[in-house]
């Protein structure tokens, strides 16, 4: 089982896209369009840019969030992935946990100094930070519901106590939705929780899969990009017709009623028979899932944040992904990244997993 298709309303709509051309200066329907939607979907979002990718998208909103508060430092948390920029590639999360990378090699020491390192889900540790640095700390950065240290679940609390701190020292919210949104629900994240960020940054899935992600926030902050200001960002194919096409489809098939109780049902269905296949065959799993978003840690500890996430037996995981893989099911080959539910899935597809996930671990046990 491989994990989702093209959608044959998206297949047709992108036939009609890939003949158009991209346009320069004023935006054009298209980008207006999807545009309209995101911000009907995403309410704290007024005004929002296109870019090629969220790791742009990150890039741009840290920039545009240092113009509006004057302030260079900028809080993230361990285990917290936001792209490749530079500045962020400090405790990063799935690719460098996998592959035992160092925190940013190639990476100036400058270039990330500015950068401030907060557990996640440890309030204390961000008040630490803005008691002793608040004057100089321009936003803080936070996957809502992390998942590139595996689905580390938000605490009761926190992310509101994330957005009290900032209101309180003048520093602006970025929640990246990269992952969670339209995934997680269909105003993301922060439509879940009910909280309200300053800037929200998004990725491939307003693009239909395609390469694609955008930032957008308040407009007194958004609109200190240029054109409207003095922030520069720009993208050759920032807002191409064939990324944008996709999108709007994409956006008016999750909007169907039905669609997220649908992926909740079969995370459910996931959730409980995988439970079943660990505690009949007494392996050392705990499972972490909220909505379509799902990993198994191959551990007993309960996973809060990157130190915890960190005691997972990564050889362990390994032997059950290639176990899982001769059964026809393509897991995700790293511990620390989760496993995505999509519409193409169906309830055979769920029993088909739990019943390899049942076989594997029978393999696994010693003397097989």
């Amino acid at each position: 089982m491989v994990l989702g298709h093209a959608h044959p309303r998206m297949t047709r709509a992108l036939k009609t896209a890939a003949a158009r051309g991209t346009s320069y200066g004023a935006p054009t329907a298209l980008e207006i369009e999807l545009a309209r939607r995101i911000k009907q979907a995403v309410p704290s979002i007024e005004l929002v840019r296109f870019v090629n990718s969220g790791t742009e998208a990150t890039m741009s909103a840290l920039r545009v969030a240092r113009a509006f508060t004057g302030r260079d430092k900028i809080i993230k948390f361990e285990g917290c992935y936001h792209g490749h920029a530079d500045g962020l590639l400090a405790r990063a999360g799935s690719g460098a946990m996998t592959l035992s990378l160092p925190d940013s090699p190639g990476v100036p020491a400058s270039f990330t100094e500015q950068t401030l390192i907060a557990r996640y889900n440890d309030p204390d540790s961000v008040r630490s930070l803005f008691q002793n640095l608040g004057g100089e700390i321009a936003a803080v950065i936070i996957e809502p519901l992390a998942a590139n240290m595996g689905v580390v679940k938000p605490q009761t609390g926190f992310l509101n106590g994330l957005r009290d701190i900032t209101r309180e020292y003048g520093s602006l919210l970025i929640f990246d939705e990269v992952i969670t949104g339209f995934r997680l629900a269909f105003g993301g994240a922060q439509g879940l929780f009910g909280i309200k960020p300053d800037i929200t940054c998004l990725g491939k899935i307003i693009g239909g899969g395609l390469p694609v992600g955008a930032y957008g926030g308040r407009k007194e902050i958004m609109e200190l990009v240029a054109p409207l200001g003095p922030v520069y960002q720009a993208g050759t194919l920032s807002g191409n017709p064939l990324a944008m096409t996709a999108g709007i489809e994409a956006l008016r098939i999750l909007s169907r009623p039905g669609t997220y109780e649908k992926l909740e049902n079969l995370g459910n269905a996931l959730e409980r028979g995988l439970q079943e296949a660990v505690k009949s065959n007494g392996q050392k799993v705990t499972i972490s899932r909220m909505g379509s978003l799902l990993t198994m840690f191959f551990s007993r500890e309960p996973v809060t944040d990157y130190d915890t996430a960190k005691l997972s037996n990564v050889e362990l995981y390994k032997v059950f992904f290639h176990q899982m893989l001769k059964r026809g099911i393509y897991l995700p080959p790293s511990q620390f990244e989760a496993l995505f539910i999509s519409l193409s899935h169906r309830q055979s597809d769920i029993r088909q997993t739990v019943k390899a996930a049942g076989e594997s671990f029978r393999a696994m046990r010693p003397g097989k």
